[in-house]
């Protein structure tokens, strides 16, 4: 299976996109399609002693960096992510992974790939750790603003994602809300529940903050913007309270021998909450496998998102989204 990724995307530049690529070459026999400067991607796999691999490079001449506008991508169509889109767009590939401009991601996506038919509004669906397993998380940052017809869109294709990625036969789909009870919520919440169950979904009804990592549901719906407050309040927290760990375990000799005790639970659960555990996260609603990636994925992360996108085109997802579309 070919996977493209857009190699000159990202905060940290080619080097962890390569080595990610390479790690999925090794650990999963995907053959990557390195996008980007020709020149630049041979440096790097020279300078990261991956000659070893067998990397397809497609050369192309520009990049659209976090300053440019996401709409730029339209005029700009010898980027590395139009370049990239393109590939699947055209069979060459069958998937396509970005860390690089996010907002210039989606509407290459948008632009190239088009949606699936009777999707408005593609969404991202991000998996997120709870205590008992995980759940998906979408739309998390693709639409800030959505009416209640999309947000029921979304809990359809939230609800197929998650029957492939957690193998789950029927997930639990809840609304995110300041309280659990009926007609709790804004204008929005309101009128999605209520759309929902006149439109004979399997709705689980509200769910608040608190409960999403007490695993009180299989797929959680909302907007993009409070699904990204969600999302990167979720990272954040991980990364601090992992630092504060660190700080007590070091604070005094006897903690520190405690900390050597408890190292091995210690690496379980940091491996549990890292957002690098959990690839990609994919827009849904577009017509073909397109992942978005975290701007500062390391190569841990560009791996997991090359397994997920495997996984997402083996199953063909797409294909199952269209046939629910087409069923309504």
């Amino acid at each position: 299976m070919k996977i493209a990724i857009d190699a000159m995307g990202g905060d940290l530049g080619p080097p962890p996109l390569v080595s990610g690529a390479a790690m999925a070459y090794r650990s999963l026999g995907v053959l990557p399609v390195l996008v980007g400067n020709r020149p630049d991607l041979e440096k790097t796999i020279a300078t990261l002693g991956l000659k070893d691999i067998p990397f397809t490079i497609a050369d192309a001449s520009d990049t659209i960096l976090m300053s440019d506008g996401a709409t730029d991508v339209r005029r700009r169509k010898e980027s590395s992510i139009w370049v990239a889109t393109s590939l699947l767009k055209d069979g060459a590939v069958e998937a396509v992974i970005s860390a690089g401009h996010s907002g210039a991601s989606m509407a290459t996506a948008l632009f190239v790939l088009g949606r699936i038919k009777g999707i408005d509004r593609p969404a991202i669906a991000t998996i997120l750790p709870h205590r008992k397993g995980a759940f998906v998380l979408l739309d998390a940052g693709a639409n800030v603003d959505c009416k209640p017809h999309h947000l029921l869109q979304f809990a359809r294709m939230g609800h197929e994602y998650a029957r492939m990625a957690l193998n789950i036969d029927k997930p639990r789909v809840a609304l995110l809300s300041n309280g659990e009870e009926d007609g709790k919520g804004n204008e929005l919440v309101r009128e999605t529940a209520e759309l929902m169950r006149t439109t004979g979904f399997p709705f689980a009804g509200n769910i608040e903050g608190r409960e999403l990592f007490e695993g009180g549901a299989d797929v959680v719906v909302t907007d993009g913007f409070v699904g990204n407050v969600v999302l990167k309040t979720a990272e954040g927290l991980a990364d601090s309270l992992m630092t504060m760990v660190r700080e007590a375990v070091l604070s005094s000799p006897l903690a520190r021998v405690g900390g050597l005790l408890i190292r091995p639970a210690l690496s379980r659960m940091k491996k549990r909450i890292d957002y690098a555990e959990y690839g990609g996260a994919p827009l849904l609603g577009v017509n073909g496998p397109f992942f978005i990636c975290h701007g500062k994925s390391s190569d841990l992360a560009i791996f997991n998102a090359f397994r997920v996108a495997k996984s997402v085109a083996s199953g063909d997802l797409v294909s199952r989204l269209s046939k629910i579309q087409e069923s309504l």
